[in-house]
């Protein structure tokens, strides 16, 4: 197997989306114990995602004959002060990432890494979505925080888009 500063930062990512994972289960389990099934439901399915976004850059690693290392993480924030925190807390998070994925892009494009700069571009047309997402819900829940039914019946209307262009995860 071969290594590459591509790699390297990839395997970090893995572990970057591991820890987005646990954390939008812990948001999500905030919600949950505060009867917010929508909201916690909202979350819950953030996690999934994240949990396959890493899966996918698993797949790519292994398809592309490198080392794969799931690195660890540290425990996600699971108290809030409110029903506003958890969701500003996720939109710093999915900012965050965006500028990890375009790294990751800038050092596939340095080391003329085709397979992995296209490879990358489906993640950036993501965090663009999740990013818009987050930044709207956090509107909503800033705006209505003291009308928790409108924020749950926001957040249950949220559509479910499965993505077909999307990378394939490992394990699938």
């Amino acid at each position: 197997m071969s290594t590459s500063r591509f790699a390297e930062q990839l395997n970090t990512q893995i572990g970057n989306e591991f820890a987005a994972h646990q954390q939008y289960v812990a948001i999500a389990v905030h919600y949950d114990a505060l009867t917010m099934p929508a909201m916690a439901a909202y979350f819950y399915q953030q996690a999934i995602e994240e949990r396959g976004h890493a899966m996918m850059m698993v797949r790519f690693l292994i398809d592309t004959d490198r080392d794969v290392t799931i690195p660890g993480s540290d425990a996600p924030q699971s108290r809030f002060d409110d029903i506003v925190a958890p969701v500003a807390l996720a939109l710093a998070q999915e900012k965050r990432v965006t500028t990890q994925i375009h790294e990751l892009t800038r050092i596939a494009r340095d080391e003329n890494d085709f397979a992995a700069e296209q490879f990358m571009q489906w993640f950036i047309k993501e965090q663009v979505e999740e990013v818009a997402a987050m930044n709207d819900l956090l509107t909503v829940v800033t705006r209505a925080k003291d009308d928790i039914q409108y924020i749950e019946g926001y957040a249950s209307g949220r559509p479910s888009v499965s993505d077909p262009t999307a990378p394939t995860p490992a394990g699938a």
